[in-house]
């Protein structure tokens, strides 16, 4: 079975995903989606969780061999990056989605060096604009940013585009694609559901309505 394939089938088990066409949920965005998708329940699952981080840890050092830092986004990647930083013996810090309006006022929290080379760790990318707003203020700090892991991805077009154009380049260990191929093979969803489920992937802002 491949990473992504068993990554999937984790996601599923631990119930970080849950599917659901015929009653979906609603994100912040104001999309109506049959997934929902929180990666933090694997974070109480100690096998899943170390999987998941040796996995990140492998992909990082065979893609990224020459990363100085790990910085997590806040907050559904600071306990993974945490986790990555700690396998591959780096040094850690998490970025706010903006300043804090008390004390330093900071939005990266830990040691930032101008021109250190850092990975990013995120749970899920969709569109990834709260992600690259990470890498901006990295960048503004004085940080090289070389690259981006996450668990999982959406595959949505906007995302690829989002980040093709911030010139970041992304990995994941799995996809929606392997996560309905899974779904699928292990009796999850019905055999009926999964063309709606592909119908969503292709335009989630018009799904539903």
């Amino acid at each position: 079975m491949t990473t992504a394939r068993k990554v999937a089938s984790m996601l599923l088990d631990t119930k970080a995903v849950k599917l659901s066409v015929e009653k979906p949920f609603k994100w912040s965005s104001g999309w109506n989606s049959p997934i929902y998708c929180d990666n933090r329940v694997t974070l109480s699952h100690p096998e899943v969780r170390t999987f998941i981080k040796k996995s990140l840890a492998k992909a990082i050092k065979k893609s990224f061999p020459e990363v100085e830092v790990i910085a997590g986004v806040a907050t559904a990647g600071i306990a993974q990056g945490a986790l990555v930083a700690e396998a591959l013996g780096l040094p850690f810090m998490y970025v706010r989605p903006k300043p804090k309006e008390h004390g330093m006022g900071n939005q990266i929290e830990g040691r930032v060096e101008s021109g250190q080379k850092v990975v990013v760790i995120e749970d899920l990318i969709s569109t990834g604009g709260s992600s690259l707003k990470a890498v901006d203020a990295l960048r503004e700090a004085g940080a090289v940013v070389i690259g981006m892991a996450a668990i999982f991805t959406y595959g949505f077009k906007i995302a690829d585009k989002n980040f093709e154009e911030k010139n970041v380049r992304l990995l994941t260990l799995s996809n929606y694609n392997a996560l309905i191929d899974e779904a699928s093979k292990l009796n999850y969803i019905p055999a009926d559901a999964i063309e709606s489920l592909k119908k969503w992937r292709r335009n989630p802002d018009k799904w539903g309505f």
